[in-house]
């Protein structure tokens, strides 16, 4: 059968659908460098714009309550918008190699501010819950020359935290405030632009310049570039930072041949097309919300709707989820473990959703979640895996063939990924039997052009006998003879909160700047609400008088992430550990886990939690053992239920 470029049959409209590892591999008899895949994010833009112009291409809503009252943007005006937004870049003296900072919650110029940035030059996104010593060392590191920021606002510290750190940041030249005046109404619009006026005249001292990005923009030509760019699939797109650590911290770049490539991979296996209409409640910090939310769609002519700048996290948005996806005829939303959890505590939505599948990703999702919710609302739940390294998402069970869940699907085409046992010198001694775990390593378009920073790339490339390097994902794995890549733990040790990557380093090296601490292990203890939240275990030093609460502010003094201030300190008189001295995290988290499924059990139901002889973890299982004589299937659907929100299996049985 033959195919167009894009991936799709003869005389149709519709990508040909994916339905095993054999459509993949149908896919890729046409060569990638043949698909006519665009040089740029704004390339395909473009393309995407091209398909239908007058189109929807992005609604906005400032709250729940507002829903109705959302603001649209065409293809083409939003198109117009993001060439806007490059050409001040580029007046204000950013070139191809410039980075452009943005900190900001999800707002329509978040997304003017990310393309527009990549077409003018490099972007960078930041996470606005960092505290402001930390948004200003990734500025220092990625050498940042214009920023753009929420001006002052209402309930948010944002500005205030910003621009405490500016005048830091040596290569730092221009602030540009992004007011929400354009999304309010009159009253309401003239205080934010008061308060916004306010700052810049108190700013306009030493320091970068201050200036309105909402007023500086209508200034500019939206017909075509100033720069007059010929940007190249090789350059630099972005620069994300991977995770938290001490020193500088890790900006990964990505080009823009790795963006193009993993937007259109993930539109062709999830069947995007002009028809789907995309509700994002991600942050657009985050790769997934970036591209799979916003530049996929878009490249295939189909629509986004934004859901207020907290996104699910703002007020009311998950209690009329069900209406808010009415309103805007939506048929696609991709969410993190705990978002299914929470609608699953909703009353069923009267007259229908019209939803035809769910993506879930950052975390994983338990079976029981899974079958339930895929259940109750009759959406298929799809779930996939990826890392930043790797652009954004690497594998993704099937939309129309078999979904296994536990599974993370099929490789995307064109790319591999393996599971190998890795020697310490990150050479691959062999590549895993199906079924068999190692380490998941993957090679292909989406793979990084490495760290900005030389000294973070030890570690992070393996070199198989035929000196072809693959990237090393640091999660232990398998793939099966069909084709299926199962998680089988992480071998980073990230935690996992709401979405948001913890890595346990940044904790315990700031625990270890303390005086009286001997030995700090951080792990993640499972958590309803958040999937996971991080505990620090403390050894301290012999004779040492140790306060928990003097630690707690010792450790949020020190941690830029708010996210990752421990949940809990727990002190120890020694630490587990292995044969060789090494701390032994495992006993730790199994300690957690025991100790917050019985809490979990007791919060809600004591009578039953009273009924439960043994509880025991084992990495990815919980195993509830009931006392003798209690029924198992009687009470088994009500275990489940109470444990629904955790990341792992539970089995219950009876001694």
């Amino acid at each position: 059968m033959s195919e167009n470029r894009d991936g799709r049959e003869p005389g149709t409209q519709r990508p040909e659908r994916v339905r095993d590892i054999d459509d993949i591999r149908r896919i890729e008899r046409i060569p990638l460098d043949q698909r006519g895949l665009p040089h740029s994010t704004l390339a395909m833009l473009e393309r995407g714009m091209s398909l239908n112009p007058e189109a929807p291409a992005l609604e906005f809503f400032l709250s729940a309550r507002s829903y109705r009252r959302a603001r649209l943007w065409t293809h083409r005006s939003l198109f117009r918008k993001i060439v806007q937004t490059a050409n001040l870049f580029h007046t204000l003296g950013v070139g191809h190699s410039d980075v452009v900072s943005f900190v900001l919650p999800n707002l329509p110029e978040t997304h003017f501010t990310l393309w527009g940035a990549e077409a003018a030059g490099i972007a960078n996104p930041i996470n606005p819950l960092l505290e402001a010593e930390a948004m200003a060392d990734l500025m220092r590191a990625a050498g940042t020359k214009l920023l753009v920021a929420l001006a002052p606002t209402p309930g948010t510290d944002l500005w205030e935290r910003i621009s405490s750190v500016i005048a830091t940041v040596p290569s730092l030249e221009t602030v540009l405030q992004v007011n929400l005046s354009e999304h309010t109404g009159p009253v309401a619009r003239r205080l934010l632009r008061l308060k916004a006026w306010r700052s810049r005249r108190t700013a306009s001292g030493s320091g970068p310049r201050v200036a309105s990005f909402n007023r500086l923009l209508t200034e500019q030509p939206d017909d075509r570039l100033l720069s007059g760019r010929a940007i190249s699939p090789d350059d630099t797109a972005s620069l994300f930072h991977t995770g938290g650590t001490t020193g500088a911290p890790k900006l990964a770049r990505r080009t823009h041949r790795n963006e193009v490539y993993n937007a259109w991979a993930g539109a062709t296996v999830s069947d995007i097309d002009e028809s789907v209409r995309v509700l994002c409640g991600l942050p657009l910090f985050h790769a997934h919300a970036a591209l799979i939310l916003g530049l996929s769609p878009w490249g295939r002519g189909a629509s986004v709707v934004l859901a207020t700048p907290q996104g699910y996290r703002g007020d009311g948005v998950v209690e009329r989820f069900w209406s808010i996806c009415r309103h805007f005829e939506v048929n696609v939303f991709s969410g993190v473990p705990t978002l299914f959890n929470a609608l699953l505590s909703l009353p069923p939505p009267n007259g229908g959703h019209g939803i035809e599948y769910a993506f879930c990703g950052a975390a994983p999702l338990s079976a029981h979640v899974h079958e339930k919710f895929e259940r109750v609302y009759g959406i298929p739940l799809v779930e996939g895996y990826g890392l930043t390294e790797a652009t954004c998402i690497s594998t993704v069970n099937p939309r129309h063939g078999r979904r296994r869940p536990g599974s993370v699907g099929l490789r995307l085409p064109y790319q591999q990924v393996a599971a190998a046992q890795i020697d310490a010198d990150g050479t691959i001694e062999r590549f895993c039997d199906d079924g068999e775990i190692g380490e998941l390593v993957i090679d292909g378009p989406n793979v990084f052009a490495g760290y900005l920073q030389q000294a973070h790339e030890a570690g992070t490339w393996a070199t198989d006998p035929h000196g072809r390097r693959w990237l090393r994902s640091g999660d232990l794995g398998n793939i099966d003879a069909a084709g299926y890549v199962g998680i089988q733990g992480r071998a980073k040790d990230l935690i996992i909160r709401g979405g948001h990557n913890i890595d346990p380093a940044m904790i315990e090296d700031a625990l270890y700047e303390h005086g009286d601490v001997e030995s700090v292990a951080v792990v993640a203890r499972p958590d309803a609400h958040s999937g996971e939240v991080p505990v620090a275990y403390i050894q301290p030093r012999a004779g040492a008088q140790v306060d928990i609460d003097e630690l707690a502010r010792f450790a949020r003094d020190r941690v830029a992430e708010r996210p990752a201030w421990p949940r809990s300190i727990r002190i120890v008189e020694s630490m587990p550990s292995t044969t060789v001295g090494k701390i032994y995290k495992p006993e730790l988290r199994t300690r957690e886990a025991v100790a917050a499924i019985r809490e979990r059990l007791e919060e809600i139901d004591a009578d039953l939690a009273s009924r439960i002889d043994a509880i025991e973890f084992d990495a990815t299982t919980a195993r509830v053992t009931l006392r003798r004589g209690e029924s198992c299937e009687a009470h088994a659907e009500r275990i489940l239920e109470i444990l629904a929100g955790f990341g792992f299996e539970v089995r219950v049985a009876t001694k």
